[in-house]
């Protein structure tokens, strides 16, 4: 059963920020008055918006003596599902529809029950459903709560409970489908449409006569957004749009590079039917990738700044924005995991030139390490007591050192044992291959290679490093 309830914040969580949403060009203003009994004359309210999986901030009012909180403004606001929030944090949603001049009538003791719609059919529609969705609420706990305590051995009175939950379930469902054909061009029947689910038909046979066991994920992945129109920004302005979009994103989608890249193109296309849902679809895609802290998600991130941005497809962004994006995203491609790691040539302890590719070895561990950092004189010690079994398996450190205190270094070097490659290069050419070469811009930071020098994994700590190898070498095994 779906359903929208009042909620309770915690900590407040709406965002007093401006959020990528342009601003509605809609002549006009609103006019939107709320008496919630129980509020206490002073005290400020706020008006708020869902946008994507946040909420921001629009505006605030106090509570007169009446008891009213009255939100004017001359420029109407983008239609969507608002929030109205008390001091208390205990908020409640409504639908800012086209006529933004209404009013609601509650008390704090139970919103929805006692609310009372004037001026607007959009939300007198919105509350109707959830005054029927709180009674059958109520009729269903009892029954799951009995169903709880049934045992497993009664198997007449489970499904005698099992079939009253369908039953209700099922007035729950006619409902919806009864108010989105009696009132298919209001937007509470597109949010209705927007939360049903799809509807998996049988598994066909296959020539084998056996049931096909993947046609319902494979179907239900292609019908997933059968309900959702990707051409109705308003859809941004609720809590569903975007829970639809993640479920698709991280349950549905294989969580490897090549098959998000492709999800990803796939919601673009269905969002480009409206300017405001491809800006959102594309943005916050790219900085979900971007940020993501699971290695070799930043090839998806490389993928759309390629696919949107350097395209020009990106319109929001402006020249500095785009120039720091696309410079950010070249600097990354060649450090993809399968990529050949880049080449570097530095001098030893002894003054020697020693080059990467030079190095011979079943697998090369690339670190890039400063000897006064805090976290790298605990974690470099770490790693060469690992080095000492790894090396037995083929295993070798290339190791830079990033500052230009050679003999500092070279110290550190000799107290900590570090038997390996050891090199640096005290110009320009380092600070290079670091910042902008290889992206270092923190310590330690550890790459994985091959016997190709391809990288195989990055940014791991030494505890990974040694699961990663094994692995690896499992994988091999296998093979």
């Amino acid at each position: 059963m779906n359903s929208f309830f009042v909620k309770t914040l915690s900590v407040l969580s709406i965002l007093a920020t401006t959020n990528i949403n342009a601003s509605n060009p809609n002549d006009g203003g609103y006019n939107i008055k709320i008496t919630a009994k129980g509020l206490k004359e002073g005290t400020t309210c706020l008006l708020a918006n869902y946008y994507g999986d946040k909420q921001y901030i629009k505006d605030s009012a106090k509570v007169n003596a009446k008891g009213e909180v009255v939100f004017k403004g001359t420029e109407k606001y983008p239609e969507g599902i608002y929030l109205f929030v008390p001091p208390n944090k205990r908020y409640f949603d409504f639908v800012m529809d086209a006529e933004q001049n209404f009013s609601l009538e509650t008390d704090t003791a139970d919103y929805i029950k006692n609310m009372k719609v004037k001026g607007s059919i959009e939300n007198k529609f919105f509350y109707d459903y959830q005054t029927f969705m709180a009674g059958k609420q109520k009729q269903i706990e009892p029954l799951r709560e009995l169903y709880k305590t049934t045992t497993k051995t009664n198997k007449d009175s489970t499904k005698l409970l099992i079939d009253k939950m369908s039953g209700i379930d099922k007035e729950v469902k006619d409902y919806k489908l009864g108010f989105i054909k009696d009132n298919p061009t209001t937007f509470v029947a597109k949010l209705f449409k927007a939360m049903e689910e799809i509807d998996v038909p049988e598994a066909p046979l296959l020539a084998n006569g056996k049931k096909d066991t993947t046609f319902a994920y494979r179907y239900y992945k292609a019908h997933y957004f059968d309900n959702i129109d990707f051409s109705d920004d308003r859809l941004l302005r609720t809590p569903i749009f975007h829970t639809k979009i993640k479920q698709y994103m991280d349950k549905l989608t294989a969580q490897i590079p090549d098959s998000i890249n492709v999800a990803v193109d796939y919601l673009a296309a269905k969002s480009k039917a409206n300017p405001e849902m491809f800006k959102y679809i594309v943005y916050w895609l790219t900085y979900n990738y971007e940020s993501s802290n699971i290695m070799g998600m930043d090839a998806v991130f490389v993928h759309m700044v390629e696919k949107y941005y350097a395209t020009k497809q990106a319109y929001w962004v402006d020249s500095t924005q785009l120039h720091k994006i696309t410079t950010r995203a070249y600097t990354l491609k060649p450090l993809l995991l399968g990529k050949k790691a880049p080449a570097i040539n530095m001098l030893d302890t002894t003054g020697k030139y020693v080059s990467l590719y030079d190095v011979k070895a079943k697998y090369t561990v690339l670190i890039f390490w400063d000897h006064g950092c805090g976290h790298c004189k605990k974690e470099v010690p770490k790693l060469a007591e690992l080095y000492k079994k790894l090396k037995e398996k083929g295993v070798e450190v290339y190791a830079i050192e990033t500052e230009d205190k050679p003999e500092e270094w070279k110290k550190f070097i000799r107290e900590n044992k570090l038997n390996w490659i050891n090199v640096h290069e005290p110009d320009q050419y380092r600070r290079a291959v670091t910042k902008k070469i290889y992206d270092i811009y923190s310590t330690p930071v550890v790459y994985l290679l091959d016997e190709n020098k391809l990288i195989k994994a990055k940014r791991i700590d030494t505890e990974q490093l040694g699961n990663f190898i094994e692995a690896l070498e499992n994988e091999k095994i296998k093979k």
